[in-house]
């Protein structure tokens, strides 16, 4: 299979798997906000600020330089496994012995247990992250996409269960413990990998730098984005960080369905091609282009969407939710930009530049929540739009340099998805005003109407607005479709 059939099917399988998870997500998301308070969610978010940035340190990124490296040996795999068990047993110990401190602080006696029971998922992790990294350096997609929807499927049923049986907060938390214990089990033997141990840490010296950089990048990145939610938790309370969540993740679903299946694959493909400019630069705005042109629409209808969204789907007591939600979406194109990006930077081993937005970034982000912590979520909502603005043209001026491209390539990428989406605007603005009153005061059949037309709107616009540079998409879909003369 030819490089570019290898992407196309990689990206396609990517983007089964992250649609699947996120779709599920959101309908399972449905069953328990409905069974479980903000506040439920607002407490364990505030846990896992601090179990989250210890998993990048668990994980220390060497399982990304597994997938980079030109090559990898079974010796080098047991390397990893033997740190990554050493780091994961230090940092459940540390964890169960702060716990008591943590709830302490918080002054909420809860914390203690869920904190404790919280962190045994470090002792596993590394029988998910060693078998999972081969079957991505293996660029076997598919598998991935099977067990990470089934591994949902697992957390979903478990957590749903526990809470209609009224266990509150302790159903997210054996949720995820019962999805981590599957993974292990169903990767290990997908994999065909057996676990091994390995004391010789100068053969895994490069590794160790690559995935120490990794690593630097990620736990920046992350405090970057719990940075928001550390502040709310300690000011406005956990109902406000339940609410802020659940605007800021399904404002970011679109992102996830699309750009992170889109990443993994440019990241292995530019990997295998780090020494080829050329076909670099191609990868890159072409990536950029299509992507901004099937996940923008999303981010567009969520300008109408937003408020009838949480409404109508969550209920009366979510509306909090519909102000983050509809501001976020102007973060969507620096979302874009930074995360390709940022494939750029892991493929061509630029990560120290890398690491300096990051922290930049970090620090810009806690200035400006607190700014803006007077004007409630909403204010801490165009505080994360503009640092998003930030690091994504910050981003995108690293890659372009990296690659010895131009600004105007970049832009140019973006010109496509820009026309598409400004004909689905103005035909929607009109279309709003014209449906009946008694129409637009049903949220559900709101959405659904906006939804259609839309969509329609949008695939007429992309198989017939004459754009040079998606002749190609054009073709494939009249093609699949039977509309071709």
């Amino acid at each position: 299979m030819s490089l570019g059939n290898t992407i196309r099917h990689g990206a396609a399988w990517m983007f089964v798997g992250n649609s699947g998870r996120q779709v599920l997500s959101f309908l399972f998301g449905i069953v328990l906000a409905r069974l479980l308070a903000p506040e439920d969610f607002g407490t364990l978010l505030t846990i896992q600020v601090f179990t989250g940035l210890a998993g990048f340190v668990a994980g220390g990124g060497m399982g990304q330089a597994l997938v980079r490296a030109k090559e990898a040996t079974k010796q080098d795999y047991d390397i990893v496994f033997t740190l990554q068990i050493i780091i994961g047993g230090l940092i459940y110990a540390g964890f169960f012995f702060a716990a008591p401190w943590f709830a302490r602080w918080y002054d909420t006696p809860l914390y203690t247990d869920l904190l404790r029971v919280s962190a045994l998922s470090f002792i596993f992790r590394p029988f998910v992250n060693l078998p999972a990294s081969m079957l991505y350096r293996h660029m076997r997609y598919k598998a991935q996409t099977v067990v990470g929807i089934t591994s949902l499927l697992v957390t979903s049923s478990v957590s749903i269960l526990m809470a209609w049986l009224g266990y509150g907060v302790w159903s997210l938390v054996w949720g995820g413990i019962a999805g981590s214990f599957y993974n292990a089990a169903v990767l290990i033997p997908l994999a065909r990998w057996r676990p091994g141990f390995s004391l010789d840490f100068g053969r895994g010296r490069d590794i160790a730098r690559y995935g120490l950089l990794v690593s630097a990048n990620d736990i920046v990145d992350y405090l970057r984005g719990q940075a928001s939610i550390f502040i709310l938790s300690r000011t406005l309370g956990p109902a406000s960080v339940g609410l802020f969540n659940k605007g800021r993740s399904l404002a970011m679903m679109p992102h996830g369905f699309i750009t992170v299946s889109v990443y993994h694959v440019l990241f292995r493909a530019m990997a295998a091609e780090q020494d080829n400019l050329d076909k670099c630069r191609y990868l890159f705005f072409r990536s950029i282009a299509l992507v901004a042109v099937y996940a923008t629409p999303f981010y567009i209808g969520l300008l109408w969407l937003a408020e009838p969204l949480i409404r109508g789907v969550y209920g009366e007591k979510w509306i909090g939710a519909a102000g983050p939600l509809m501001i976020l979406a102007f973060a969507w194109p620096f979302w874009l930009i930074n995360n390709l990006s940022g494939a750029v930077l892991a493929a061509q081993n630029w990560l120290g530049y890398e690491l300096k937005v990051q922290i930049a970034t970090l620090v810009i982000t806690v200035l400006a929540v607190v700014i803006a912590l007077p004007y409630g979520i909403d204010g801490v909502a165009w505080a994360i739009v503009g640092t998003a603005a930030f690091s994504g043209l910050y981003m995108l001026w690293l890659a372009l340099k990296c690659l010895k491209a131009k600004w105007m390539d970049g832009l140019r990428a973006l010109i496509p998805a820009t026309l598409l989406n400004a004909v689905l605007a103005l035909a929607l603005y009109p279309l709003q005003q014209l449906l009946p009153p008694e129409w637009r005061a049903h949220d559900l059949v709101y959405i659904a109407i906006m939804g259609t037309a839309g969509g329609l709107i949008y695939a007429g616009s992309l198989l017939y607005f004459p754009i040079p540079s998606l002749a190609a998409e054009r073709l494939r879909w009249k093609s699949k479709f039977g509309l071709n003369p």
